[in-house]
């Protein structure tokens, strides 16, 4: 059997993945989740949020909707509430001064955005298998070869090597991290981006 890896697409798009790491360690000073076990305070910092409501990035509004099939008989279910992605525009403030602004600067000038945020899988963890309204842009921070993505069934490890990839979250999938640090990257909702 040929595995597609078409649900994966790599971006003729490249960033400095030392800048990348340097400005997430920022992110945890700003934030104030420094010390040994600050990082697993969170699971998401929101880089964007709808101009002038800083509410827009608290709770289940850093979630945003998703699909799951939660038990044996199969049938789907809906999750959280809807977000308009479309409205966070805004790059938070606290984080101006970081190489994300200028991160967000060029996809900005690239892809029409929703939330960008900065995502945190700790080891020997997974997400749900679920399937959200529009695809992903994501550029691994730090990773791990134990870190791995699945679209219905193909799986694959994205390094973190200032690479940009586009994956179809549209379609069922998860992602775990097998490895024993945290996997940190930063994903955006893309809103103009179409799988053939």
């Amino acid at each position: 059997m040929n595995l597609n890896f078409n649900d994966f697409q790599k971006q003729d798009i490249k960033f400095d993945v030392n800048k990348l790491q340097n400005a997430y360690k920022e992110l945890l000073t700003i934030k104030g989740f420094s010390g040994i076990d600050g990082v697993s305070n969170f699971g998401a910092i929101s880089l964007t949020q709808i101009p002038g409501d800083p509410d827009s990035i608290k709770g289940n509004k850093a979630r945003g909707v998703f699909w799951t099939k939660p038990d044996s008989s199969g049938k789907e279910a809906m999750r959280d509430e809807m977000i308009d992605e479309s409205a966070y525009s805004e790059f938070i403030e606290d984080y101006k001064h970081t190489y994300f602004k200028e991160v967000f600067d060029v996809l900005s000038s690239k892809y029409k955005l929703g939330r960008v945020r900065i995502l945190l899988k700790e080891p020997r963890s997974t997400l749900s298998w679920h399937r959200d309204p529009e695809p992903r842009l994501h550029i691994p921070i730090i990773t791990n070869p134990g870190s791995i993505m699945v679209i219905d069934n193909v799986a694959k490890h994205m390094p973190a090597d200032g690479s940009v990839w586009i994956t179809n979250n549209t379609k069922y999938h998860n992602a775990f991290n097998g490895g024993e640090e945290n996997r940190i990257h930063l994903v955006a909702c893309v809103l103009d981006y179409k799988f053939n």
